[in-house]
């Protein structure tokens, strides 16, 4: 997924936690083997051949990944698509629907070229943090690209895992447990946000944080409100019950949602 990611694991003997977080990066690994649009063998880079009427069946995680994806199109309003940088090639959207009986994906216009870094990293850290919870590591933070964040049970006498909005050492930090804290911007890799309704680039200059119960959920709702306009942002936070926090271009902080703040460190 073209990125780094952290596994930190608390209060658990360390040999065992050692285990745990490789074992999590081995999760990792074969899932990148799925999900990358960069591996030829990939499901990804398979469903881009499919021709329109053709339907192909995908892994578990594949299909778990596109069902979210496809659930977020719907709560953003399109603002979210998996499938937005088609339109660098293509005159429109291309169209899919997903076949539960089989685990199938079904082209129905179009080439379907799926891009998943704006919710794949997130996807990848659910499913490590559900093995870590099945190893009987509770108390974990997973990172990925510090943009990426999932926490799960706070350490021992803490009031959680100290997570800080931008780069390392940020002044605005707070304490996340059992929660997912994913950011998107402009500043590291330019105008590369497409509006999937328009197919033009993100016009928003400030960087925007999401707060949401899943890893998945929370890095395409920040990837959509790159292209949402305000009164759009405030319809999707009404339904989702999420929250969000946008950093201006000149530094200061402005929090918007119908969810509580975690609490500053």
């Amino acid at each position: 997924m073209a990125t780094h990611f952290e596994v930190r694991i608390a209060d658990v003997e360390r040999t065992y936690a050692a285990q745990a977080a490789q074992a999590a990066i081995d999760l990792l690994d074969k899932l990148e083997s799925n999900l990358s649009r960069f591996r030829t063998t990939s499901d990804i880079a398979q469903i881009a051949q499919l021709l329109p009427g053709q339907k192909m069946r995908l892994s578990e995680p594949t299909f778990a990944c596109l069902e979210i994806a496809k659930r977020m199109e719907l709560v953003t309003h399109n603002a979210f698509s998996a499938t937005s940088a088609a339109l660098q090639t293509q005159p429109s959207m291309p169209q899919w629907n997903l076949l539960p009986e089989d685990l199938s994906i079904q082209c129905e216009h179009g080439q379907l070229h799926f891009d998943l870094g704006a919710i794949g990293k997130g996807f990848a850290l659910d499913r490590m943090a559900e093995l870590l919870r099945s190893w009987d590591c509770p108390a974990f933070l997973l990172v990925a690209g510090g943009s990426s964040i999932l926490a799960g049970d706070a350490p021992l006498q803490t009031a959680g895992w100290s997570c800080g909005l931008g780069e390392d050492n940020a002044t605005q930090r707070f304490y996340l447990s059992h929660t997912s804290l994913s950011g998107s911007g402009l500043a590291v890799k330019g105008e590369h946000i497409l509006d999937p309704r328009t197919g033009r680039t993100a016009q928003r200059k400030n960087r925007v944080w999401a707060l949401a119960n899943t890893a998945a959920e929370s890095d395409a709702l920040s990837t959509a409100c790159m292209v949402l306009g305000e009164q759009e942002l405030e319809h999707v936070l009404a339904q989702d019950h999420t929250w969000l926090f946008f950093i201006e271009a000149d530094g200061t902080n402005r929090p918007m949602g119908h969810r509580a703040l975690p609490l500053p460190c």
